[in-house]
């Protein structure tokens, strides 16, 4: 798939953002304006709600993951924002819907539905991604993957050779398949967990950290709830892909 830039803009802290297209796929790339060598490149992972709708998220992260001299990228995952609708995700969404609003716990079947299509199309992407943006002169690898979906990051972090650290945010649905897969994983890992977080299964999440097989793994957990994420969490994060990218 071919990378074409879009637009361009420098930020007020020395980074530039370009828009791209890989294909028919929307991205975003945030390198430092004035960079002396190539860059290592952080994958920056995000829910299914659309990059428009995440972008506030993303640049903060962004801005500073350049601040600590990397390169970093995002794609719009398969499904969401400008993307064509997707008959079958947006059927499990609303079968998950309606299971919250019942009070009901969510099921396997619906778990199942809601994120492993997503991770089988979104991974090819993400290693497409790579392929495109690599060649680059400003960006030289290695390669970290951070943030959600955590069962993407997870299949990333098995079947991609190029990625050599990841952070991962605990707490989204994980499908009992996920839980085989991440014992294959080897590479260091950086989990965050928000203890209160309301929306998710914390038993889930700590025996998905449990099954690692990382010999390099460590969990962060702080209180409260989802968006309650300490400054310390993101300053811990940035030490962890500064001792292993750089």
């Amino acid at each position: 798939m071919a990378l074409h830039f879009t637009s361009e803009q420098r930020l007020d802290d020395g980074v530039l953002e370009r828009e791209f297209t890989l294909g028919e796929i929307p991205g975003i790339l945030w390198t430092p304006a004035s960079a002396s060598a190539p860059a290592p490149l952080i994958l920056l992972g995000h829910p299914p709600l659309g990059l428009h709708k995440m972008y506030p998220r993303l640049v903060a992260r962004a801005r500073s993951a350049v601040a600590d001299g990397f390169a970093a990228a995002t794609i719009e995952l398969p499904g969401s924002g400008e993307r064509p609708r997707w008959a079958a995700a947006e059927q499990a969404r609303a079968d998950l819907r309606r299971a919250r609003e019942a009070g009901e716990p969510v099921s396997d079947e619906i778990i199942d539905a809601l994120i492993l299509p997503l991770v089988d199309k979104a991974v090819p992407e993400w290693q497409a991604a790579l392929d495109a943006l690599l060649p680059l002169p400003e960006i030289g690898g290695p390669v970290g993957y951070s943030g959600g979906v955590i069962s993407i990051g997870v299949r990333l972090a098995v079947v991609e050779p190029r990625i050599v650290a990841a952070g991962f945010f605990a707490g989204s649905f994980v499908p009992r398949a996920m839980f085989e897969e991440a014992r294959q994983v080897t590479i260091p890992l950086h989990v965050l967990l928000q203890w209160d977080d309301e929306g998710n299964d914390r038993q889930a999440s700590l025996d998905l950290f449990d099954a690692f097989g990382s010999e390099e793994k460590s969990l962060h957990a702080n209180m409260g709830g989802h968006t309650g994420v300490p400054q310390s969490a993101g300053d811990a994060a940035a030490q962890f892909f500064t001792r292993h990218l750089r």
